[in-house]
């Protein structure tokens, strides 16, 4: 039997609360239904998906440093509102070097001005914004592309 490739999605910060949260914004699904989904979508590539989601940064941090241990080969990553205030969460990133794609719900660059700055973006290998929960399999998809080219 084939290994499977292991990824990990992280969200930050309140989206534990998609669903009741400002619904007009980011729709009225649930994080767990999101997670649901891709997990299936994963599983027909053979992808293994973790899956964490934390309010504190210092536990994000933590998940991000063990994504080694875990033989993560890929990142699907909503920081949420670290998006704009997180160089600690950067810095994780930048020490596992484990490629990662960022993914925003709503359009960061449509709402409030400081919004559109992301401490991510320039090291991430991709962006994904404004394409509600699709943006987390367009992730999903371009992943399973990039790992099906090794």
């Amino acid at each position: 039997m084939e290994k499977k490739n292991n990824v990990l999605l992280i969200n930050g910060p309140n989206l534990n609360l998609l669903g009741e949260r400002e619904p007009t914004i980011y729709g009225s699904y649930t994080l767990s239904s999101i997670i649901k989904n891709l997990k299936k979508e994963a599983n027909k590539y053979n992808i293994q998906l973790f899956d964490f989601q934390s309010n504190s940064e210092h536990l994000l941090i933590e998940e991000i440093h063990n994504a080694k241990n875990k033989s993560i080969v890929y990142i699907i990553f909503n920081p949420a509102a670290f998006t704009h205030t997180s160089i600690a969460l950067r810095d994780a990133l930048s020490a596992i070097n484990i490629p990662f794609i960022e993914v925003h719900i709503s359009n960061i660059y449509a709402r409030e001005n400081f919004r559109t700055n992301s401490w991510f973006s320039d090291i991430s290998h991709g962006i994904i914004s404004g394409l509600g929960k699709d943006g987390y399999l367009w992730a999903l998809k371009t992943i399973i592309n990039r790992i099906k080219k090794k």
